[in-house]
């Protein structure tokens, strides 16, 4: 198993619909264990195989929730369903998110409450999983990462032009940025 380096916005394959995963080979499952050592390093609750380079459609993700409780696995060409959008303002202190592409920044983002998600484990076999809460919060974000979509995008304008500025000074948006877990000095 091997840690990888976490693309950083700019990158192109961040920005790019991931492809299906048409096979679950031997490189797939490699890859996966490298996800989870990646992911486990950062640390984050998810990661998507665009994060790390690579533009297929999988996910990782591990939760402990308030009782202690740990959700962990991956999921293989998802498909993603969520409940209406509750109206109004993002609350910033129960409704903010980062990203391990964006790193060291969290913003307010409305996300749906409920979602249910489909697709395959490692073995190939059928998973289904619906959810609520941080748990709903988690898998709309990395479905959206298989879309070419980082949690930053979907800000409002104020927003937006923080990320934007801050992208800038760090010398972010461009092809080729990266940090690597447990080696750069980078709080995601």
């Amino acid at each position: 198993m091997a840690v990888l380096p976490i693309r950083i916005m700019g990158d192109p394959v961040l920005h790019a619909p991931a492809a299906a995963v048409e096979e679950i080979t031997e490189e797939v499952r490699t890859l996966v264990e490298d996800m989870f050592e990646t992911m486990d390093a950062a640390p984050g609750v998810g990661l998507a195989a665009p994060q790390v380079g690579i533009g297929l459609r999988i996910f990782t993700y591990s939760y402990q929730d308030d009782d202690g409780q740990p959700w962990r696995g991956v999921i293989i060409n998802p498909t993603l369903w969520i409940a209406p959008l509750e109206p109004g303002e993002p609350d910033p202190d129960e409704e903010s998110e980062g990203c391990l592409s964006f790193p060291g920044e969290r913003f307010p983002l409305r996300r749906s409450e409920r979602a249910l998600i489909t697709g395959q484990d490692l073995d190939g076999a059928p998973v289904r999983i619906e959810v609520d809460g941080w748990r709903a919060r988690i898998l709309q974000h990395e479905f959206d990462h298989l879309d070419g979509v980082l949690y930053v995008d979907r800000l409002d304008d104020g927003d937006w032009k923080t990320v934007q500025k801050i992208a800038r000074k760090r010398g972010w948006g461009r092809p080729g940025s990266s940090w690597m877990p447990g080696v750069d000095d980078i709080d995601a």
